[in-house]
C-alpha cells in the first residue's frame, strides 16, 4: 500500500491529534510530566489505516482483534521487545494477532529507521498514550487513558465503515450532566485514590458485557419513596442490603496501596449479572444492593411520561424530544418512568444490541434526559 487509503482515518487523527496536544498544553500550565510524546497526526492516521485493513483479515478462521499503543518502547514500562522490529502492515498484524487478543496487551507502535513499525509488546500503557483498538471487522475506536489508576479508557472516535464518530467532551459540561457521563468523556473523575475507580462506569461495562440487557435503577441512600415506583411484593428484595461493594469502595479510601482490583470487579460482576434478570436491579448511591427483578410502576399521582430529550456525546449530534416509546423497549420506558417519579435516581438501560442509555432527571429541561452512550463504553 503506498500510503493511507482508509478516508475516514485522517478525520480521527486529526482529532485524535488535537486532542493530545491540547492535554499537552494543560499538563505544561500544571507542571505535569509528559508521560509519552505526542504522535504525529500522520502517524495515526497510518495506523488507523493498517489496523482497518487487518480487521477484515482472518486469521485461522478468526476475526483479529488487538490494541495498537502509539509510543516509543522508551516510554513504555516492562515491555516485551522484539529482537527486530517488524515493519507495520495489515498482514503481519493478522498473523500477531491471537498473541494479543486479551485485554491489557497492546503492540507497541512507533517510527522507526523511517518506516512505522512494531516493536514490542505492552501491558499497561500511560496516560495520554494514543491506542487504536481493533473491536470487530471495520470497528476501530481511538482512545486513551486519562490517568495511571484509571482502568476504563476514554474514546476519542469510532470508526465502523465509512462511518466515523467524534466524541464531544462539551457534553459534559451541562449543569445536570451525571456523573458517569462526566467520566467516560474523561471529565469530572478524580485522578487518584479510591474515588479513581468509577464504580457506576465499571458497572455499565459489565452489564453491556454480559450482553442479554438490563435496567440498574441508582436511588439515594436512605430514602424509600423509591419503594412507590415498583410492584410490591418485590420477588427478588434483599434484606439486610448487599453492601461488599460500597464496603470495598470505603476499605479502598483507607487503604489505597492494597491491590484492590480483583475483589471490586468481582463484585461488580455479581451485581451486574443480576441486571440480567427480568425486572431492574436497585442499588443506593452508597453501592448497596436492595433489590433486583424489581417491576416497575408508575408512582400514583404522577403523570405518564410522554416526552424525553435524548443526546449523544457525538461531535454535532443534536438534541431530539421524543416520546418514550421511541427510545427503545419496555426497559427504557419503565426506566424513563421511573426518573420522572424519582428525580434523585439514574438509571442506567442496557440493551441486547449493545445500545447504552443513561436517564436522568434534566432540571433545565423539566424533563427525563436520555444520553446514548453506547460509543463511549467500546
Amino acid at each position: 500500500m503506498n500510503g493511507p487509503a482508509y478516508p475516514p482515518g485522517r478525520i480521527a487523527a486529526l482529532a485524535a491529534h488535537e486532542h493530545f496536544v491540547r492535554q499537552r498544553a494543560a499538563a505544561s500550565e500544571s507542571d505535569a510530566p509528559a508521560a509519552v510524546p505526542v504522535a504525529p497526526a500522520d502517524v495515526v492516521e497510518a495506523v488507523i489505516d493498517v489496523a482497518f485493513w487487518a480487521s477484515l483479515r482472518r486469521q485461522e478462521g478468526y476475526v483479529p482483534r488487538m490494541s495498537l499503543a502509539i509510543l516509543p518502547a522508551a516510554a513504555a514500562e516492562h515491555p516485551l521487545l522484539f529482537e527486530r522490529q517488524l515493519p507495520l502492515t495489515a498482514s503481519g498484524l493478522t498473523r500477531v494477532s491471537p498473541a494479543v487478543e486479551r485485554p491489557s496487551l497492546h503492540v507497541g507502535v512507533w517510527p522507526g529507521d523511517g518506516r512505522l513499525c512494531a516493536w514490542g509488546v505492552v501491558r499497561s500503557v500511560p496516560p495520554s498514550c494514543c491506542v487504536v483498538e481493533v473491536s470487530a471487522p471495520g470497528l476501530l475506536v481511538v482512545k486513551h487513558r486519562p490517568s495511571d489508576q484509571s482502568r476504563k479508557f476514554v474514546n476519542i472516535a469510532v470508526l465502523e465503515g465509512d462511518q466515523i464518530k467524534l466524541l464531544d467532551e462539551r457534553a459534559a459540561e451541562t449543569g445536570d450532566c451525571p456523573r458517569i457521563v462526566s467520566s467516560l468523556l474523561g471529565r469530572g473523575a478524580p485522578a487518584s485514590g479510591a474515588e479513581s475507580v468509577d464504580v457506576l462506569v465499571e458497572l455499565a461495562v459489565s452489564m453491556r458485557a454480559h450482553g442479554r440487557g438490563g435496567s440498574l435503577l441508582v436511588v439515594r441512600s436512605g430514602d424509600t419513596p423509591w419503594r412507590e415506583s415498583v410492584v410490591h411484593p418485590m420477588a427478588y428484595a434483599v434484606r439486610p442490603g448487599f453492601s461488599k461493594l460500597g464496603d470495598l469502595m470505603r476499605e479502598r479510601r483507607e487503604r489505597p496501596d492494597r491491590p484492590w482490583e480483583a475483589a471490586v470487579g468481582a463484585a461488580v460482576d455479581l451485581i451486574a449479572g443480576l441486571t440480567a434478570v427480568d425486572g431492574a436491579t436497585v442499588i443506593t448511591d452508597q453501592f448497596e444492593l436492595v433489590a433486583f427483578g424489581a417491576k416497575i410502576a408508575r408512582r400514583d399521582g404522577h403523570a405518564r411520561v410522554d416526552e424525553v430529550t435524548v443526546t449523544e456525546p457525538i461531535a454535532g449530534a443534536e438534541p431530539l424530544a421524543i416520546h418514550p416509546t421511541q427510545l427503545g423497549g419496555t426497559r427504557h420506558l419503565s426506566a424513563v418512568q421511573f426518573v420522572h417519579d424519582q428525580r434523585d435516581a439514574v438509571a442506567l438501560v442496557a440493551s441486547q444490541d449493545g445500545h447504552f442509555t443513561v436517564c436522568s432527571w434534566s432540571p433545565s429541561r423539566n424533563m427525563v434526559h436520555a444520553r446514548r452512550v453506547e460509543v463511549l463504553l467500546l
